[in-house]
């Protein structure tokens, strides 16, 4: 299990010392929405724990991780626990404990939706789009809104979404 903090002593730490590295490995496009004050962004798809567990061996103390409710960041932080980096800190609850605890955050005036809103948006109309064409073209087209059910029934059993992972790749998810 990996080290961990909840975002009320993270927000005392930060208090005490505000210079404390904390990641956060979210799309750049989700950071430029929110994020904590003094977080930087590493999308979590871009990460190379062993390149990453060296730079941060460089200063010393922990590296607090942070993403949007927390399944990200600790993914990161067992990765850079498995290069050697013994000083990774999950932060329970992501950005959305923090902003549930009323902390402060620096916010842009609009930007990319979340990936999890995205994902949402494509798989829906993916199935509608089935569905419309198997209505009105040919019945075979049904079965893309059963590949995407069986696909949604498959990411939450591994808590593994491929066309979230496709989606963190565009353009619009890669620059802040």
């Amino acid at each position: 299990m990996a080290s961990a903090i909840s975002v009320l002593d993270l927000h005392e730490k930060l208090r005490a010392d505000p210079f404390a590295r904390v990641l956060d490995v979210r799309t750049p496009g989700e950071f430029s929405t929110v994020h904590l004050p003094t977080a930087f962004c590493r999308p979590l798809g871009s990460v190379e724990p062993e390149k990453l567990a060296e730079e941060f061996r460089r200063a010393p103390g922990p590296v607090y991780v942070v993403c949007k409710s927390g399944m990200r960041a600790e993914r990161c932080v067992d990765a850079l626990t498995k290069a050697g980096f013994a000083d990774a800190v999950l932060v329970e609850g992501g950005t959305m404990a923090w902003i549930a605890a009323g902390y402060p955050v620096v916010r842009s005036g609009g930007g990319v939706i979340s990936l999890e809103r995205q994902v949402r948006i494509a798989t829906g109309s993916l199935v509608v789009l089935g569905c419309v064409l198997g209505y009105g073209v040919h019945p075979g087209f049904y079965s893309v809104a059963g590949v995407i059910g069986a696909g949604l029934v498959f990411a939450g059993l591994t808590d593994s979404c491929a066309l979230g992972m496709l989606l963190a790749k565009m353009p619009w998810n890669s620059k802040i």
